[in-house]
Order: structure tokens, then C-alpha cells, then sequence
């Protein structure tokens, strides 16, 4: 296969391309960037079907492939992240169309499309990596454009909500970066295969905790998670949307994929990973039970539920962590798709009553009712109610905590599983009551573009449920867990 014509060149360069284009040309930045998203996606199928056909597959740079050169590689899990990256960031795009359409909007449309393009280079560059420098620069380029589309509003609370993200992603991308210099000076590369080989040194597993650490500076993993609610909360819907449904999945992804090659990690870590999920599960909820707007409801719900990943990660001890990669995969899937889908409905419902008060939610004459069941139907598979991919994964991450007997994983799970009923249980009342309403109950009428993406995105998060074990089978091509499926 040429470098010419392989679509993960294309997954990569394409939007850094159109990121370019559509700077230097704002007034087409919107049709620059749906293009350029179109002919991503076509690259991210091509790929899904060699893989499909072929298994995994690897591409040398320049034909220099490593420890000398750099390795480009596709298999099951990694374009599985790229599909998801396509179909939300796709979605989203759509959405911002209609949102971000005002006169008082001509800033944040001239800088959106070029900062998403440039967010899904990294992305992309992320998932097909094999080499940790290279996912360095991947994660500072993601950085970049995220806190771009942070302070994209320009109001007072993003622009302070920027500047905290930007000093955790720097303080981040440093203990990163220092880790990365650790692996190389015991190995002299940097590579995927050199470091499964690796005996665990002194030096790695510092380096292992180095760049563990960072990542979660990255992923807003408790309690290196005091960045995350206000950056999401206080910004645009659309960007809202891809910095908690696409962004964090990225160091997500690294965390997953280090854990397979780096020196195996010992119980007592594996603890201290869970340890750290369970604090984020219970201080997200009782967070969001608190949260005063919807949206801030919502980031704090993020913290919950990337906790819960982790506690997938460590849910099935030392011998089980195949089965909890693929537990933690699932989430990471669900997860992405639903609070996509839940942030651009919260959006919604914030333009059509003009507020997101969850205390005053009932007391509005207005009732959008069609993001209001967006709402609904993406917190189905965020609590993890059948048949909602959600679910799959809390199943899969509980099946496997019994068989090993690892009750208290268990009941992380289910304490977390009803804080998410309590807390989102409290902006279902607020759609269902009307007894505070002084004045006749109307209904947002009619479809708006805004509103067709996430509820397509919230429909995604059920359906998906159901197509759980092709999706599980396609995760395994390639071996991405290390053993045969």
C-alpha cells in the first residue's frame, strides 16, 4: 500500500489541511470544514474495511519503519476511536451550524471550524500512533485546539475556565514528556514493541508513573480534576460537546493502550487506579446532585463517569485486565457518543428558555420538549438502563468484578449508578412538572437543525446496545488487548 494513497496518511493530514484552509478563508470555513470532515470520514471507512478484510494493519513512514523510523497502525480498537471521532464530531459539526448562527456569533464561527479540524488531526493522529513521542505531540496539538474552543464564548467564566485548563494540560504534557525521556534513556527507543519487551526497571515504572500521572492531569481523573467542570460548563454547545464527548477519550485511549506494553503493573497500583475511579465516581455524583445550572450538571457527570472507567481498568485485578480493557473500551464508546448528545441537548434547552437554572427548569411556559428527550435518552445509557451500549459496558465491568470476587468494585459501580439516577432525576422533574407555570404551557415546534444531531447521537447510544457483539468482535481485530480473543 503506498503512503499516497493510505487512508491513515489521509485520517491524519486532511483535517490539518482543511484546520489551515479554513483559517485563511472564514467565510467558508463552515463548507471547508463539513468537507473536510466528509472526506475524513471516507478515509476512516477505507480503513474500517482493510482492516475488516486484512486485520491489522501497519504503515512505515517514509519506509522507515521503527525503532529507526515512525509506524502508523490500525486495528480493531483504534478504528473503533476513529469511527466514534467521525460520527460525533460530524454530528456536532451539524449542530453548529444551526448554534452558532447569530450576528453576535461571527468570532466563534470563524475560529470553530479551524480549531475543530485542527483537534481532529490530533485525535486521529492519537488512535494510529505506536510510538509515545509521537502521541506527545498528538496530545499537545489537542491541547491547543481544545483550549481554543474553550474560551471560544469570550465571556469572563470561559476565558478563566481556559487559562485553568491550560495550565493542567501544560502541567500534563510536562510529567508526559519527562516520562517519555525516562523510556528512552533505559531503552533507546520509543517504540510500542521495544517497550513490551521491556524488563520493569526502577526507571520505567517511574516513567510509567510519570506519564500515568499526566494523563490524568489530561483525562480530569480525581483529584487532578479541577479544571474540567468549568471548562465545559462555560463553553459553546458545540464545544462543550466535543471537549467531554471526544477530547478526554483521547488520553483515555493512551492509558489503555500504555497498560498493555509498558511493565506490567503491579496489584497495589491497580488498587490505587481503582481507588482513584471510585473517589471520582462518588465526588462527581454528590457534585452534580449539588450543580445549580444543567450544564455544570453535566462536566460534573463527566468526572463521574470517566472515574468509572478507571475502576473498569482496575475491576478484575492483575490476571483480568483483558477483560477490563474491553469493559473500559465499551464505556469509552458509550460514554463519547451519549454526552455528546447530552451537552448539545442542554444547549438546546438553554437557547429555548433562555436559561439552565435546573431549579427554574419547571417554571418556564416553554417546553423543548424534543432536547428534553434527547436528554432523557442520552442519560438512559449514561446511568446504564438496558438496552443502551451504557449498559453493555457497566454489565461487562460488573460480570467480570463477580467472577474474580471483587465486590467492592461492584458496589463502586451501583453506588455510582444511583447517584446518576438521583442527580439526573432532578432535570427530569423539571421537564415533568408544569404545576409552577403561571401562564399556558407551549412546546418548542418543529425540527431545527440543531435539534436533529443529538437526538440521532442519543439514539445512537441505545442502539448501539443492541449491536454489542459484532462491536466486541470488531474491537478484538488485531489483538489490541494482547491475547486472542
Amino acid at each position: 500500500m503506498s503512503v499516497e494513497l493510505s487512508p491513515m496518511i489521509l485520517a491524519i493530514f486532511l483535517p490539518l489541511f482543511g484546520a489551515i484552509v479554513a483559517f485563511l478563508m472564514p467565510r467558508m470555513a463552515a463548507l471547508i470544514g463539513l468537507g473536510t470532515l466528509a472526506m475524513t470520514t471516507g478515509a476512516v471507512i477505507w480503513l474500517a474495511h482493510e482492516v475488516l478484510v486484512t486485520g491489522a494493519v501497519v504503515l512505515p513512514l517514509g519506509g522507515w519503519g521503527a525503532p529507526l523510523g515512525i509506524d502508523l497502525r490500525a486495528d480493531g480498537l483504534s478504528v473503533a476511536m476513529l469511527t466514534l471521532t467521525s460520527a460525533v464530531g460530524f454530528l456536532v459539526s451539524i449542530a453548529a451550524l444551526d448554534s452558532l448562527k447569530g450576528a453576535d456569533q461571527v468570532r466563534q464561527r470563524q475560529y470553530f471550524w479551524p480549531l475543530w479540524l485542527l483537534l481532529l488531526t490530533g485525535m486521529n493522529g492519537v488512535y494510529l500512533s505506536t510510538d509515545i513521542f509521537n502521541l506527545y505531540v498528538m496530545i499537545e496539538v489537542i491541547a491547543l485546539a481544545a483550549v481554543g474552543l474553550t474560551v471560544l464564548s469570550g465571556s469572563r467564566a470561559a476565558l478563566q475556565a481556559g487559562l485553568e485548563y491550560m495550565y493542567a494540560s501544560i502541567l500534563g504534557a510536562l510529567l508526559f514528556l519527562m516520562g517519555v525521556g525516562f523510556v528512552y534513556l533505559q531503552l533507546g527507543r520509543l517504540d510500542f514493541a521495544g517497550l513490551s519487551g521491556a524488563a520493569p526497571t526502577g526507571a520505567l515504572v517511574a516513567a510509567l508513573a510519570l506519564i500515568f500521572v499526566g494523563l490524568a492531569l489530561k483525562t480530569a481523573l480525581f483529584p487532578l480534576h479541577f479544571w474540567l467542570p468549568a471548562a465545559h460548563a462555560n463553553a459553546t454547545a458545540p464545544a462543550s460537546a466535543l471537549l467531554s464527548g471526544l477530547v478526554v477519550k483521547a488520553a483515555l485511549y493512551i492509558v489503555l493502550r500504555l497498560a498493555q506494553y509498558m511493565p506490567f503493573p503491579s496489584e497495589n497500583l491497580l488498587t490505587l487506579v481503582g481507588l482513584m475511579g471510585a473517589g471520582a465516581v462518588i465526588w462527581g455524583g454528590v457534585q452534580a446532585l449539588r450543580a445549580e445550572r444543567l450544564k455544570l450538571l453535566v462536566a460534573w457527570s463527566t468526572v463521574a463517569q470517566i472515574g468509572l472507567i478507571f475502576v473498569a481498568f482496575a475491576r478484575a485485578g492483575e490476571l483480568g485486565l483483558t477483560e477490563s480493557w474491553k469493559a473500559a473500551a465499551l464505556l469509552i464508546l458509550a460514554h463519547g457518543i451519549a454526552k455528546a448528545a447530552m451537552f448539545l441537548a442542554a444547549g438546546r434547552i438553554k437557547d429555548e428558555i433562555g436559561h439552565d437554572v435546573i431549579r427554574d427548569l419547571d417554571r418556564t411556559p416553554i417546553r423543548p420538549t424534543l432536547a428534553q428527550f434527547t436528554f432523557a435518552l442520552a442519560a438512559i445509557s449514561l446511568i446504564g438502563l438496558p438496552p443502551s451500549l451504557g449498559f453493555i459496558g457497566k454489565w461487562a465491568l460488573m460480570e467480570g468484578a463477580m467472577a474474580a470476587g471483587y465486590w467492592h468494585w461492584v458496589a463502586v459501580t451501583m453506588v455510582g449508578t444511583l447517584l446518576s439516577v438521583a442527580y439526573f432525576s432532578r432535570v427530569f422533574a423539571g421537564f415533568l412538572r408544569f404545576d409552577r407555570v403561571r401562564a399556558p404551557v407551549g412546546e418548542h415546534q418543529g425540527w431545527a437543525l440543531a435539534d436533529a444531531a443529538p437526538l440521532t447521537l442519543a439514539l445512537m447510544a441505545i442502539g448501539l446496545g443492541l449491536l454489542a457483539a459484532p462491536l466486541l468482535s470488531f474491537l478484538e481485530i488485531g489483538y489490541p488487548f494482547g491475547v486472542a480473543p
